[in-house]
């Protein structure tokens, strides 16, 4: 059985993690897989729009998988660190919008993953957390650099120094979460969220996240210089002269990508 399951339907990627049995942990194969799968997307003009999940109702994912973790050597525990910090640092660096539809569980390293995508959309009564510390570590996957980006650095000090476990409900009141649905309801929702982004332009939704991700890491200055050349991107394309052919039509555009 293969531990990442990949469905494209509609310009949307639906990466599943598979392995409900275990939680859906990451052991190393699952890791190089979904490596595999993240670095396929990202070449695939087919896909405008990524959505990551776990199978069965459960979990979203546990994280490392603990019972692979006790057998490891210490250069095995590093290996599995960089190859995980690979995998979330490619999610992170999708061209493509991408969301986190939480269907469950989500400790560790699956929060990281959360956390390295640009929504999360939660199932109601999920509970969530960067629980390393206690585990005697500390989150290793990003959680330490992108939770505190995202809600601020005293509430991420908080939640990852007493390993809190937060309910989506909670997770909500904190920012680190988009919306809250019915569990029955997340990937559909998803799903529907994901539609909505794709009614707009290709080219112009991969600049506007390019723009916005990389102008965060720098100066005001610098970040608008990156918010021009972006935009000059989408100046050339046929979907910005369809968009303006479409308005003085009265219809709605249709995009290509191109």
């Amino acid at each position: 059985m293969d531990s990442i399951l990949l469905e494209i339907m509609n310009y949307i990627a639906i990466v599943t993690i598979n392995r409900k049995e275990a939680l859906n942990a990451f052991n190393y194969e699952t890791l190089a897989s979904l490596h595999k799968v993240v670095e396929d997307i990202r070449v695939n003009p087919d896909i405008r729009a990524v959505i990551f999940t776990g199978a069965g109702e459960k979990a979203f994912s546990v994280g490392a998988d603990l019972k692979e973790r006790r057998t490891l050597s210490d250069e095995q525990v590093k290996r599995n660190l960089n190859k995980i910090n690979d995998v979330f640092n490619a999610i992170d660096q999708l061209p493509q919008p991408t969301i986190a539809a939480m269907n469950g569980f989500a400790f560790g390293g699956g929060m990281e993953l959360a956390l390295a995508c640009d929504f999360r959309i939660a199932a109601k009564g999920t509970k969530m957390g960067l629980t390393e510390t206690s585990l005697a570590i500390i989150p290793g996957a990003g959680g330490t650099q992108r939770l505190p980006r995202l809600i601020g650095q005293a509430k991420a000090l908080e939640l990852i120094l007493t390993a809190r476990r937060l309910t989506s409900e909670e997770a909500l009141g904190y920012g680190l979460v988009t919306r809250v649905t019915d569990n029955v309801e997340v990937l559909a929702d998803s799903q529907a969220f994901a539609e909505t982004i794709l009614q707009n332009g290709p080219i112009a939704l991969q600049q506007a996240k390019f723009s916005v991700k990389n102008g965060m890491n720098t100066d005001l200055q610098t970040g608008l210089q990156i918010e021009r050349k972006a935009y000059e991107i989408t100046i050339p394309t046929e979907d910005r002269i369809e968009a303006l052919q479409a308005f003085a039509e009265k219809r709605k555009p249709q995009f290509k990508g191109r």
